[in-house]
């Protein structure tokens, strides 16, 4: 590094599980502020301002209420069916936030580092803090989600169950997946610009390839193996249990769904600190 603040841009960067660990304590400060930063970035120049990230999820659950309860008069089949017209929304709404939090990664990600060309080329920047912010702004919206959530339920229905603590836990492995997948695309976004078209078609996949709009039990029984192979099944199926079954998670399946998660998380972020010497010579 010389005197200017440049760095090799061709040195192998620590890529094992271990600094990732050591990297997010390091840098925890600028991490917070880069969420911050990518949070009211969203709404810069809006009159609303970040009030939208309330008042978006909000008008969302008004109209799917209104649509599917009074328009459609539709019944959620199975287990979870309630009393209310208002319960097939609150159910598809879950559905909704899990996919919003790892939708919001998965299209923006490719575009994260080219984006942010100046951190690769002139200064010293811990560049895997771009995924943290992303994953973390999307984390900041699900919550908003939640949180709305949890009062129309608590508004329409009278009562929210005490397992509903359970809905960070169940989460938690998505929001691993997310910055997993992350790391991943934002460096392949670099090497094969594509990318960027086709996450906005996948990010549509998941959703109608889970059970979003349906439950699995739809599904014929033999088709539904399938599913779980899609990263959202299990927290969609899992969150909508703790919050309308009044049971908690399912362990046979949250364990090995945090295997994956972290899985995905390491494995990202390995391939994020190989390929970034690579970063300067593209852009």
């Amino acid at each position: 590094m010389d005197a200017r603040g440049l760095i090799d841009a061709h040195r192998p960067f620590p890529a094992g599980p271990a600094s990732l660990l050591a990297a997010v304590w390091r840098e925890r400060k600028l991490a917070m502020q880069l969420i911050r930063r990518e949070v009211l970035g969203r709404y810069r120049g809006s009159l609303m301002g970040v009030a939208w990230s309330f008042l978006h999820p909000l008008i969302m659950l008004a109209v799917y209420t209104f649509v599917f309860s009074v328009v459609f008069e539709a019944k959620w089949p199975g287990a979870l069916e309630g009393q209310g017209k208002a319960r097939f929304a609150l159910l598809l709404f879950v559905g909704v936030i899990a996919h919003g939090l790892i939708a919001e990664a998965i299209t923006k990600a490719p575009t994260l580092v080219v984006s942010n060309a100046n951190y690769v080329k002139k200064v010293v920047f811990p560049l895997e803090m771009l995924g943290w912010s992303l994953v973390g702004s999307a984390v900041f919206h699900a919550a908003i989600g939640l949180l709305i959530l949890l009062l129309a339920k608590w508004g329409l229905e009278g009562w929210v169950p005490l397992t509903a603590l359970w809905l960070p836990v169940v989460l938690l492995p998505l929001v691993l997946m997310a910055l997993g997948l992350a790391w991943f695309l934002a460096a392949l976004g670099v090497f094969v610009r594509d990318i960027a078209q086709v996450s906005g078609v996948a990010a549509t996949v998941l959703m109608f390839l889970a059970p979003v709009f349906y439950p699995i039990t739809a599904l014929p029984e033999h088709y539904r193996h399938w599913l779980y192979l899609n990263p959202l099944t299990v927290a969609v199926e899992q969150s909508r249990a703790v919050l309308f079954a009044n049971v908690a998670p399912d362990a046979s399946m949250l364990v090995p769904y945090y295997a994956v998660g972290v899985l995905m998380m390491c494995l990202g972020y390995a391939w994020f600190q190989k390929s970034r010497r690579g970063f300067a010579d593209v852009l």
